[in-house]
């Protein structure tokens, strides 16, 4: 009996498999290349459903305190809507910084306020002097 329900458990995981699995994830690579080294790396591929990537980083400041990687690169795919999506990017000691036309774009920035201002020029120079705790 536990070989009954072995096999239907088993039988039951390939059919939701070929249910839920996207065509998507049978497309051919049509390109592929990458060249790794200590200092540096590149890679790219394109694959046969529109999807494609790039990237290359360098290391910078070697063997320095503040040694980063650098890194720079794209990629483009098609979304369900039939629009291609575009993203080009450079991530370092910055942080992550992406664009594209589809992403949002942040607000410049306000001016601070007149009164806010007059509040810590006065908190400036109405501070008490800081205390030691011994």
């Amino acid at each position: 009996m536990r070989t009954y329900f072995a096999i239907l458990a088993i039988v039951a995981v390939a059919a939701a498999d070929s249910l839920v699995r996207s065509p998507e994830a049978d497309a051919p690579i049509l390109k592929q290349d990458a060249d790794v080294f200590p200092d540096k790396y590149q890679f790219s591929y394109e694959t046969g459903n529109g999807i494609s990537a790039s990237e290359s980083g360098v290391l910078k400041n070697v063997g320095r305190e503040d040694e980063a990687l650098e890194v720079q690169g794209g990629n483009q795919y098609t979304g369900p809507d039939g629009v291609v999506y575009k993203i080009v990017y450079v991530a370092n000691e910055n942080g992550y910084q992406p664009q594209g036309a589809h992403l949002p774009v942040p607000p410049p920035p306000q001016e601070i306020p007149e009164y806010i201002l007059r509040s810590i020029e006065y908190n400036r120079l109405h501070a008490k002097p800081e205390t030691q705790v011994a």
